[in-house]
């Protein structure tokens, strides 16, 4: 089962469920009545791209060669894709070859580790695109979890938001959180579908949450980049934090994601209380 479900993860997959979530007005057709399916029909989007009925069914059926840049540029347009679906639909388009694709390590410079760990006022941690968490700092593990007390396999961010009972009570945005993590890991089958790691990950979570299944069929993907995470901690309360996330420098699946509190705030308050708990004393 965890095999099939990256593997179905095709570029026509992707054109189907994403002309399904436009309407014909959203790209100034005229509406047409009653139809039996949602969102644009094929020979629609051939119109609009350029191209003739024939090769765009040939690509949802992965018949045709692949398409090039201009094409897909044009489909994205089309389809009304923000920068990371649209990201998604090249790597789709162009998927690496199982012989070809380039050795992964995710092993870190002890620099990098060293970074994260000397930050003592606000939680850090280096994360990848399978959302394995592959270092944090004292006050991330006091936040968030204990990492260093947890298996390896189990410090993984996407395990704890589907498979953890008490997920929901930690993540205040629960459903955000959660397409958003499915989001990150589709784009990450898009890129490197033959992942073996990523292949048993996403079949765990698809036999053991019916809500990620649900999810996954959605395609949605998602690049994490900045935002506003709510957490409630059960020593200091409920926050609202901010986040930025970094790339790091010569491993481009190495994500340095950091959480602070605006100046004076409450959070900032709880994040001060936090540092003396004993998972960030002890880190």
């Amino acid at each position: 089962m965890a095999g099939s479900i990256v593997i179905t993860n095709t570029l026509g997959d992707y054109l189907r469920a994403r002309r399904a979530l436009v309407a014909p007005e959203d790209v100034g057709l005229p509406p047409t009545g009653r139809r039996r399916v949602p969102g644009l029909r094929r020979e629609e989007v051939a119109d609009l791209v350029g191209l003739s009925t024939d090769y765009y069914v040939r690509l949802e059926q992965g018949r045709a060669d692949r398409p090039s840049d201009e094409v897909l540029d044009a489909l994205g347009r089309a389809l009304r894709l923000g920068p990371a679906e649209r990201a998604h639909l090249h790597d789709l388009a162009r998927p690496p070859r199982r012989r070809a694709a380039a050795p992964r390590t995710d092993a870190l410079r002890p620099a990098l580790r060293r970074v994260v760990e000397a930050m003592p006022t606000t939680p850090a941690v280096i994360m990848n695109d399978r959302n394995d968490v592959l270092a944090w700092n004292p006050l991330a593990a006091a936040l968030i979890a204990d990492f260093p007390e947890l298996p390896p396999h189990e410090r993984n961010m996407a395990r704890r938001i589907f498979l953890d009972p008490d997920a929901r009570e930690v993540h205040l945005d629960w459903d955000e959180a959660a397409r958003t993590t499915v989001g990150v890991l589709r784009m990450a089958a898009g890129r490197r579908p033959h992942d073996p790691e990523l292949v048993r990950l996403i079949g765990e979570l698809s036999l053991g949450s019916p809500t990620f299944r649900t999810l996954w069929a959605g395609h949605h993907v998602h690049e994490k980049t900045f935002g506003t995470k709510r957490l409630r901690h059960p020593a200091v309360g409920d926050l609202t934090l901010d986040y930025e996330t970094f790339q790091a420098p010569g491993a481009p699946h190495h994500l340095l994601v950091v959480y602070t509190a605006p100046p004076g705030s409450p959070a900032e308050q709880a994040l001060h209380l936090l540092r003396a708990h004993p998972a960030a004393s002890s880190g």
